[in-house]
């Protein structure tokens, strides 16, 4: 039985190098080739056997979950911007792009987080991911709401999935200007009637 020394201990250096050339060498294979890229290859770029990388990644959703944790950084930043917001209306609709261009990464990226956000399997490493970002779509949902800027039935994972398939027409290589009537024909869909009233030309 390992005593509890061994159990705090540190991974080895190499095993740390290992799983950081992996994540970095990934990141690449995702960003060129889309999330359905080769794990072998990513193994193989990386310098390491398949072995290895299913050790530490053993399903490519558990590697997308750990390359999306890498990135996340960005978003956290965006978000603190966000919450300095007075507009609870505005803060909505920057967060709902923020999202959309963090979906928009790499390219299937939107498939495997509207399935897991779907099942919500506790076995599936998307599943905390795409549970942080519904949770923190709805705390700007309900604001809104409280606001008089949103109907009372929307949801955040109504929204959450919203931005996903933003992201995914947006990797189908669709013009900004359509994605800009598909922004309008969302926001009309979540919006309390007046808010929309006020947005249409007279």
């Amino acid at each position: 039985m390992a005593t509890s020394g061994q159990q705090g201990r540190k991974p080895r250096a190499d095993v740390q190098r290992n799983r950081a050339a992996l994540l970095e060498t990934a990141q690449r294979h995702f960003l060129r080739h889309g999330v359905g890229t080769s794990l072998e290859a990513v193994a193989k770029e990386a310098g390491v056997g398949p072995g290895t990388l299913y050790r530490h990644f053993p399903t490519r959703e558990a590697l997308l979950a750990a390359v999306l944790q890498t990135r996340s950084e960005e978003l956290v930043a965006r978000q603190a911007d966000i919450e300095q917001l007075g507009d609870a209306a505005e803060a909505l609709e920057q967060w709902l792009r923020a999202m959309e261009e963090y979906f928009s990464a790499y390219s299937g990226l939107p498939e495997p987080l509207m399935a897991a956000a779907r099942a919500q399997e506790p076995d599936s490493p998307l599943t905390i991911p795409c549970d942080i970002l519904i949770t923190a779509t709805d705390r700007y949902v309900r604001a809104a709401q409280r606001a008089g800027h949103v109907r009372t039935s929307v949801q955040g994972y109504d929204l959450f999935l919203a931005a996903c398939s933003l992201a995914w027409i947006k990797g189908n290589d669709t013009d900004e200007e359509s994605l800009g009537r598909l922004r309008a024909l969302i926001a009309s869909g979540y919006r309390e009637r007046t808010d929309t009233q006020a947005d249409t030309p007279a």
